[in-house]
């Protein structure tokens, strides 16, 4: 009888013992865990993060840390903590949070355009992805990259088409730059190099044109018209004489691309720089910036015409008057100086 009761001690110390285990096993698994009102919470987990950097993106999330600990360190996801950005849902219990760690990297839409420089972009990027502008630079600046894919220092920017992407938040520098010359070499299709080639011109020599015709005018339906007077000067073997070019070469040779010129002198025509069309025959060793595809597009599909000039037209903002011959184009000119001149626009 004695016996019995020691027993059926034992075993009413082992159910409470159980059950106050099973009791903190259900706590810490799947007790509600969230401390946010909205309906969801985004966390950036970085590459290589300890423990130390999981609980500062955490803790401004989740009501108790350390359950949320305990619970991943049972689930193993403490030892292969992954990188990346993660949705978590309000009301989620720990058991819910460390499944959507490990396996619910949410991409972002990466987007860029418009970009003069290879540091703008990388500035650019470096606010959408993992991988700051530094390492950002670096790549894009890689020599032995550029190289082996046909580009060179004054190109480099021709790879990288505008658009928008997805991306994993946690994308390096290198594999931004794998990713874009992908990209690049699908936006070329065969019936892109088709055009090109039947204009005479590579692929990275059309983007150099269509950097000037994006310069040239924001008019998406007036850029065919402006790449068809660039093409046209370049066929008689005329200077293209392109404004935005000559603004280039300012901004590249004092190495301020912040500089806004309204206006180009005649003492800026002089300038000895190869970007300067006016002194230079032929295309810009590289683009002057990065063309949006419409302008790229501008260039391949070109506006069939025998104008060879054109000036901004005061009556019709934005657009430009244009002209087949010299004489014609000075009188258009004339009706510009005026009204610039008026404006009080020197510089």
């Amino acid at each position: 009888m004695y016996i019995k009761r020691i027993l059926l001690g034992v075993v009413l110390i082992g159910l409470i013992g159980g059950g106050i285990f099973a009791f903190m096993v259900y706590g810490t698994f799947f007790t509600p865990n969230t401390s946010f009102n909205n309906d969801e919470a985004i966390v950036f987990v970085p590459t290589d993060a300890t423990l130390m950097d999981l609980e500062e993106r955490l803790s401004p999330v989740l009501e108790d840390f350390s359950s949320f600990e305990s619970a991943a360190d049972r689930k193993g996801y403490l030892g292969n903590i992954k990188a990346g950005r993660y949705k978590i849902k309000k009301g989620m219990n720990n058991n819910e949070i460390v499944n959507s760690l490990r396996s619910g990297n949410l991409p972002v839409k990466v987007s860029f355009n418009n970009q003069e420089n290879i540091n703008d972009l990388a500035g650019r990027i470096a606010g959408q992805i993992e991988a700051d502008s530094v390492s950002l630079v670096l790549a894009f600046n890689d020599k032995e990259f550029l190289k082996a894919n046909g580009f060179d220092d004054a190109n480099k920017i021709s790879l990288y088409i505008p658009n928008s992407y997805e991306f994993f938040w946690n994308t390096s520098a290198e594999g931004f730059r794998s990713r874009m010359l992908k990209e690049y070499n699908r936006f070329w299709t065969d019936t892109r190099k088709d055009k090109a080639k039947a204009l005479g011109l590579k692929p990275n020599e059309v983007i150099a044109l269509a950097s000037i015709v994006h310069k040239e005018t924001a008019k998406v339906d007036e850029r065919p018209t402006v790449a068809g007077v660039y093409l046209n000067r370049l066929r008689k073997r005329m200077l293209l004489q392109a404004d935005p070019t000559v603004i280039y070469a300012i901004k590249k040779e004092t190495g301020n691309f912040d500089t806004i010129i309204k206006r180009v002198l005649y003492k800026d025509l002089e300038m000895d720089s190869p970007y300067n069309t006016y002194k230079y025959a032929g295309l810009p060793p590289g683009p002057i910036a990065m063309p949006d595809i419409t302008a790229i597009d501008a260039v391949l599909n070109p506006k069939k015409h025998n104008y060879y000039y054109f000036v901004a037209n005061v009556e019709k903002f934005g657009y430009h008057m244009f002209a087949e011959n010299l004489t014609q184009h000075n009188r258009n000119k004339e009706q510009y100086i005026r009204w610039i001149n008026a404006q009080k626009i020197n510089r």
